[in-house]
């Protein structure tokens, strides 16, 4: 059982129990039953003050030990995959192919995190075993452990352990900010050329993402020098403070938001950016007062009214397409074509349908379309036989003892991957684009609406 077995890891890595009535029978029971029985307590509402927060303190630890046994079960089991795939004959710039993807898929979350929490395994285990130990009774948590990693990853393993002996007996009382800080005040001392290294590197990664937030907003985030970071903002400070010590009544920060988006783009005002905006939803929404959200693709849902607005306002020519749905399941109807690769409207259906990555967890934008059955097993090149993938998903999928097969096709397209240990995971199409919950129709029921999608693209 789950609840037996956190409490004997609890035992095994030394996490002593809070004080406390609630979590000293926690702590005490041999079985599942007093865990029951405090879950039980805490459902009716019969705990008092104090030992809810003992409570909350004893499962925090219990949360950092499993942590670390996590951090540690990853790396056996790169080690296990990458002996049997030494067994196999891959070669040895393959060796731990899809480790990454197989861990993450285990704890549910996507292949980026998988690679993190992976390498965050290894740096534990090889080379800050005293960060590991700290976790392992629930002083440190996975983040703060993450941090040292993150701050110590340019140094030479002997070195590293050095500084993680030194930060042992301090790193459990600090927050995340001064571990951050305090370790890489040690790092820079401890090997200057490293990080003046580390500096050229991290400058050789410098990138631009786009991630969606509340209310029909995003996160354009740049990675970028510090000293460039910091020489931009001054700049955006000044022309907020000159444009509202003219009278400007906009906010500080919306005349910076504005100014960026102004001299990125070249226009002489935001709304007038030329890029290609693509809008998925239905006839009511579009045509007239229907509150079903519509679809940005790259993006997500927008509130009806706002989609309407943007075409409304927009100052760009549009084109209206209209793209058929299923009756029985409000899928989008399928397109068959006899090239092997996916492209034009075909693709564009299948990302329209998928919206994200489709391998479990993942969420990641689509940059490939390819086949679960491949084409050299005879699979065909037809939406039925179709998913969105990001480009490391699909690179992973064709790593030896992967296997994926369109699970269903109706009322909602599945398909399943199966991992080298015969893991097995199923990912659906999200709700078409401007559509709500696929649920199955009356019988009697005879059409569904179209979804209207409208592409508007500056002149």
């Amino acid at each position: 059982m789950v609840v037996s077995s956190v409490q004997d890891m609890r035992k095994d890595s030394g996490v002593p129990a809070a004080g406390g009535r609630a979590a000293g029978r926690a702590s005490s029971g041999s079985g599942v039953g007093s865990w029951v029985d405090v879950l039980s307590e805490l459902e009716a509402g019969a705990l008092d003050e104090p030992s809810a927060l003992d409570l909350i303190t004893t499962l925090e630890r219990l949360k950092r030990a499993a942590s670390a046994a996590q951090a540690r079960l990853g790396v056996r089991v790169e080690q296990l995959a990458r002996r049997r795939q030494r067994a196999e004959g891959l070669p040895a710039d393959r060796l731990g192919a899809g480790v990454a993807t197989q861990v993450a898929l285990a704890r549910r979350e996507s292949p980026h995190r998988g690679s993190r929490h992976l390498g965050l395994g290894r740096a534990l285990v090889f080379e800050l075993p005293r960060t590991l130990e700290a976790m392992c009774r629930g002083d440190v948590s996975e983040w703060q452990a993450t941090l040292v990693a993150r701050e110590t990853a340019g140094l030479d393993p002997d070195t590293r352990r050095a500084v993680d002996e030194r930060i042992a007996d301090r790193l459990p009382g600090w927050g995340d900010a001064q571990t951050a800080r305090e370790v890489r005040r040690l790092s820079y001392a401890a090997d200057p050329g490293a990080a003046a290294a580390g500096r050229a590197k991290a400058a050789s990664e410098r990138r631009v993402t786009l991630r969606p937030a509340p209310d029909s907003m995003c996160l354009l985030t740049a990675l970028i020098p510090a000293v460039q970071g910091v020489a931009t903002y001054a700049a955006l400070v000044r022309e907020s403070d000159r444009a509202r010590a003219g009278g400007d009544d906009r906010g500080k920060g919306q005349v910076m938001a504005d100014t960026l988006v102004t001299r990125v783009t070249g226009q002489s005002a935001a709304p007038d950016v030329p890029v290609e905006v693509e809008l998925v939803m239905p006839a009511d929404t579009l045509l007239g007062d229907g509150h079903t959200p519509a679809h940005l693709v790259g993006y997500g849902p927008l509130p009806a009214a706002h989609a309407r607005g943007l075409l409304r306002d927009s100052r760009a020519e549009a084109w209206v397409r209209r793209l058929f749905v299923r009756p029985e399941g409000g899928q989008l109807v399928a397109m068959d074509s006899r090239r092997r690769r996916f492209s034009g409207q075909l693709r564009h259906l299948v990302v329209l349908r998928d919206q994200f990555c489709r391998m479990p967890w993942c969420d990641a934008p689509i940059r490939h379309a390819d086949h679960p059955v491949p084409r050299r097993s005879h699979g065909p090149t037809r939406s039925d036989n179709a998913q969105g993938l990001c480009e490391a998903c699909n690179y992973t999928k064709e790593a030896p003892g992967w296997r994926s097969e369109v699970a269903a096709t109706e009322p909602r397209h599945l398909v399943a991957v199966t991992t080298p240990t015969g893991h097995r995971y199923t990912s659906a199409a999200p709700d078409p684009p401007g559509q709500g919950p696929v649920v199955p129709p009356p019988v009697w029921r005879l059409e569904q609406p179209g979804v209207w999608s409208i592409l508007a693209r500056a002149g």
